[in-house]
């Protein structure tokens, strides 16, 4: 992955020690407690509180329930105006009635997709750390071996049931790519839950016994009838809606008529091939592309050759 292509992931930015070691400390939570230093980051149904400036809002220790839910993020690795190196932060899930005790007027709970670009480096790696663990802690209360309740263990990094089976997060791969054709066109879809004129690229979960280059060549096939070779990695980026991890590449489409591009009709129902005259053209008002905090935005900008000036 370029230097220049890993800037425009701003979802993969992070300056924290996620501090493993530090998880498996006797009553971790009391230690974070007790200590005036550490940082607390709500997290309420997947939402985080957004100061006015697009920061990112913190807690004392007092306003966290001593029955929430709480996830150790790790550690600052470098010096900042609100927490020097080596502070400690936490997230913590609150209820309905915590979320409005702790709402004001001068912040508001907001979808990190909304505002991940404003975010510093180290924000932003809390950030998508501990809404990617929220949304796990929300699905997964009860073991799918025993049915039984799951406690919360090692820093909210393990739920164990009743007999001992620990599970621990899952991330699912998933591949995005942006296929060009003999003229350098791009292929981008329409996908059946969006707008009409909303496209991306096509992208699409790793199966089971799968390599990310066959998954490349799968999906792309089965979304949109093209054949591609030599799919090429650009990067990853987290995507914690609800725990994606998206792996980027480009391809060519294989020597043909590129006419011949067909969406399938359920999840796909309109692929196009455009030129960079048409995304010039069209971007904003007759083509809606993905937002700024998406892999997807990225890869369609490393491919125009510039920054799109777009939401």
């Amino acid at each position: 992955m370029t230097v220049e292509f890993a800037a425009r992931l701003p979802l993969s930015r992070n300056e924290l020690d996620r501090d493993a070691e530090f998880r498996t400390t006797p009553d971790l939570d009391r230690v974070l407690r007790d200590d005036p230093a550490t940082r607390w980051l709500p997290v309420h149904r997947g939402e985080l509180l957004r100061e006015t400036d697009g920061s990112l809002r913190f807690v004392r220790a007092e306003a966290v329930p001593e029955d929430a839910v709480t996830l150790y993020l790790g550690r600052a690795v470098a010096d900042a105006a609100d927490a020097p190196a080596g502070t400690r932060f936490v997230a913590v899930l609150v209820d309905d009635r915590t979320a409005a005790a702790i709402e004001s007027d001068d912040v508001a709970w907001v979808s990190l997709r909304m505002f991940g670009t404003e975010l510093s480096a180290r924000d932003q790696g809390l950030a998508v750390e501990a809404v990617a663990m929220a949304n796990w802690h929300a699905v997964h209360g009860f073991s799918p071996r025993t049915g039984s309740a799951t406690e919360v263990v090692t820093g909210g990094w393990v739920r164990r049931d009743p007999e001992g089976h620990e599970h621990f997060p899952r991330t699912d791969a998933a591949i995005i790519v942006g296929v060009t054709d003999a003229d350098d066109r791009i292929l981008l879809g329409s996908n059946a839950a969006w707008d009409a004129d909303r496209y991306s690229l096509l992208a699409g979960f790793v199966e089971p016994g799968e390599s990310l280059e066959d998954a490349v060549r799968r999906e792309v096939w089965e979304e949109s009838g093209v054949r591609v070779e030599e799919p090429e990695y650009l990067g990853s980026q987290p995507w914690p809606f609800p725990a994606s991890l998206m792996v980027g590449f480009r391809a060519r489409a294989v020597d043909g008529d590129p006419s011949t591009a067909r969406p399938d009709g359920v999840e796909i129902l309109d692929v196009r091939w455009f030129s960079r005259d048409d995304v010039r053209e069209r971007a904003g008002n007759t083509l809606l592309l993905p937002g700024r905090t998406s892999i997807a935005r990225a890869i369609i900008e490393e491919w125009y050759g510039e920054p799109l000036d777009l939401p």
